[in-house]
C-alpha cells in the first residue's frame, strides 16, 4: 500500500497498469497492487526465453552474467515482467555472489514463500504483481536489515533516475 501511494497509484491504476502492462505510476489514489496474471503463452510473448525461464519456472540464470551487477547510477530496479519497482539503487551493494544484490525492498514490492527444491529450505521471494521468481534472501546481507535479496538480473529492468 505505502510503495502505490508513494508512486502515486491506486486501485484504478494499478488495475490499468496490470492489464495494459503500463509502467505503475499513473493514477492518484491509495490502494495496493492489482495482480497482474496473464496465461503461459502471454507471458512467452511479453518475455524474452531467458526472462520467461527464471520469472515464471524459478529458474536460476549463471553467476556474473547479469551486466545490472555492474550498474552504479542511482534509480529503481523494476521488474521485468510487469515493471513494478522492486528496489532502489541505494539498498544495492556488491555481495560478490555474482548476482545482484540488495539489502531491503520497496515496501510491498515484493512477497516471500518457502522453497523446498533445493536439501535446505530457502525463502524465495517473487514480485508482488505478477508473482514473478526474483530470487532468494538470506540473514547474511549488511546492515541496517542484515538481509541479502539475491537477485536475478535477468528478471529485473534497471530505471536511471531523472537527472
Amino acid at each position: 500500500m505505502k510503495l502505490l501511494s508513494l508512486l502515486g497509484l491506486g486501485a484504478h491504476g494499478a488495475a490499468q497498469a496490470a492489464s495494459s502492462g503500463a509502467s505503475p505510476a499513473a493514477d492518484a489514489t491509495a490502494g495496493h497492487v492489482q495482480p497482474l496474471r496473464l496465461s503461459e503463452a502471454e507471458w512467452k510473448q511479453r518475455l524474452t526465453p531467458a526472462q520467461f525461464r527464471v520469472l515464471r519456472k524459478d529458474g536460476t540464470e549463471p553467476a556474473g552474467s547479469s551486466p545490472l551487477n555492474g550498474e552504479k547510477r542511482p534509480g529503481r530496479y523494476h521488474c521485468a515482467g510487469c515493471d513494478l519497482p522492486l528496489f532502489s539503487s541505494e539498498a544495492k551493494y556488491e555481495s560478490g555472489t555474482g548476482w545482484p544484490s540488495f539489502f531491503t525492498a520497496l515496501p510491498g514490492a515484493v512477497d516471500t514463500k518457502r522453497d523446498f527444491s533445493m536439501i535446505w529450505p530457502r525463502t524465495e521471494y517473487h514480485c508482488a504483481r505478477c508473482e514473478g521468481h526474483q530470487g532468494h534472501v538470506f540473514d547474511d546481507g549488511p546492515k541496517p536489515t542484515g538481509k541479502r535479496y539475491c537477485n536475478n538480473g535477468v528478471a529485473l529492468r534497471f530505471e536511471p533516475a531523472a537527472a
